[in-house]
């Protein structure tokens, strides 16, 4: 059932032998949507916790404790957990499988994204947190690893572009979600416990998804290599491996260089929008006479519009990356995506001043998210079959522990920024400098780009 048909040449170019979808079979398109799936609800779950970041800080905290600092804290656990889970699942995933290690990941980031709901304090929430992020780190190397190892060579690139590009659909609709509890707010439960339903609808279509996945199998082309690698003692999922020798280590160590880029530039910066949506929100509403009691749903209801309108830019970017990718190679598609995040990034948190300026998060999401569609095609594109999960988990992961350090350091600048300020203006300011000085992080990411090879046209590297 998951044998694959006869795959083009890798050199064939998918535009002149048509569209990437063309050679796939039904159960192709099961894998593909089986971790297509996977990737977009952990993403959900992901931007649930963003939405509800700020309002679960000031619920779970005393008054006289710093909500946003906090909320930095956490989701700093919150990657560090993701890191270690990416570590972990990758090797095993090489090791076992990745079919039943991306179904249990699943069900693990799904049943603590629920059990974040019950939260009754700061300790308890970020426990919950960083055990979801064991999970969460773990599914995105693993549905790469699947997909590149399921699809013919000619499918690949389009099909990871897609797969990263489809988890845009799982962050809309985590505005969707926010939206809707944004306009019951008050009237079906308490205001400001929106977080705690936000948690329990993002884990039931992943909990469900499981059984789904139980369905499906392994890669024919890992259960050749690992019947082949018994026989010779070849290494799966071994970081002595990947590190020992030279062919392996070397993109290893570079990938990951440029993961963290643009990690970093997401999770410490692009991510914390909507707390100056937040903020924006409430100047606005209190300079024009608002009733201050729709404050808390307003600022629920920009806060959803904002990861909407952001998400349908980053489904557009990720797209377009992909394209460009397969036209004019990776790494210029990376460094033009590398200036544009930058750029976007620095006008989005020095300009953004009303609701109009909304436009601003999609430009802001077509330029960020447009890495993560090259970080799907290109790290499978650097490792072996038993070292695939192993390397594009190391890249993608475990920059996340340089990564986690992206919010604490914006949390201590804006601290240091904001020492001597007395008014909710002059704080916010102090904001708006920390999240542009710490933009600058994208642009090393064409260091990296620098030392990396060209893989476009080449077929998947083996021992």
């Amino acid at each position: 059932m998951n044998s694959t048909k006869s795959a083009a040449p890798s050199s064939v170019s998918s535009f002149a032998s048509g569209p990437w979808w063309k050679d796939l079979t039904p159960y192709h398109w099961f894998v593909f949507a089986m971790a297509s799936l996977a990737w977009l609800f952990d993403c959900l779950d992901q931007q649930l916790f963003i939405l509800a970041r700020g309002a679960a800080m000031k619920f779970l905290l005393p008054p006289t404790m710093d909500a946003k600092l906090y909320g930095t804290y956490a989701t700093s656990i919150f990657v560090a957990g993701w890191a270690t889970g990416g570590l972990i699942f990758g090797a095993v995933g090489d090791r076992i499988g990745r079919a039943r290690t991306l179904t249990l990941t699943v069900l693990l980031y799904s049943v603590c994204t629920g059990l974040s709901a019950f939260s009754t304090g700061w300790i308890d929430f970020a426990f919950y947190r960083f055990i979801t992020g064991l999970g969460v780190g773990g599914v995105f190397g693993l549905a790469v690893a699947l997909v590149a190892d399921s699809v013919p060579d000619r499918s690949r690139p389009g099909a990871l572009g897609t797969l990263q590009a489809l988890s845009a659909v799982g962050n809309v609709t985590a505005g969707l979600i926010s939206l809707g509890l944004g306009k019951v707010e008050g009237n079906w439960f308490k205001a400001g416990e929106s977080w705690k339903y936000m948690f329990l609808i993002g884990a039931v279509p992943a909990f469900l998804c499981v059984f789904l996945q139980m369905r499906l199998k392994e890669p024919e082309k890992w259960v050749k290599a690992r019947e082949a690698g018994r026989l010779t003692g070849a290494q799966f999922g071994s970081y002595s491996s990947l590190f020992g020798e030279a062919r392996w280590r070397k993109p290893a160590l570079l990938g990951m260089l440029l993961c963290v880029a643009g990690v970093v530039g997401l999770w410490g910066i692009g991510f914390f929008s909507p707390e100056l949506v937040s903020d924006v929100v409430d100047r606005s509403i209190r300079e024009a006479g608002g009733d201050p009691k729709s404050i808390a749903a307003q600022k629920t209801i920009w806060m959803g519009w904002n990861m909407i309108v952001q998400n349908i830019g980053a489904f557009l970017g990720m797209i377009a990356f992909t394209k460009a990718a397969q036209r004019f190679g990776r790494r210029p598609a990376f460094a033009v995506a590398f200036v544009c995040a930058f750029v976007a990034t620095f006008g989005f948190f020095t300009f953004f001043n009303s609701k109009a300026d909304i436009w601003m998060s999609f430009i802001m999401g077509f330029c960020q998210l447009a890495l993560f569609a090259g970080f799907a095609i290109y790290l499978p594109e650097l490792f072996p079959t038993r070292l695939r999960s192993t390397g594009v988990s190391f890249c993608y992961n475990v920059g996340r522990f340089i990564a986690a350090s992206g919010p604490l350091m914006m949390g201590s600048l804006q601290a240091n920024l904001s020492k001597g300020a007395a008014t909710p203006a002059a704080k916010l300011m102090a904001f708006r400098h920390a999240c542009c000085y710490m933009s600058f992080i994208f642009l090393c990411g064409l260091i990296a780009l620098a030392f990396l090879s060209e893989t476009k046209g080449k077929p998947l590297p083996e021992d």
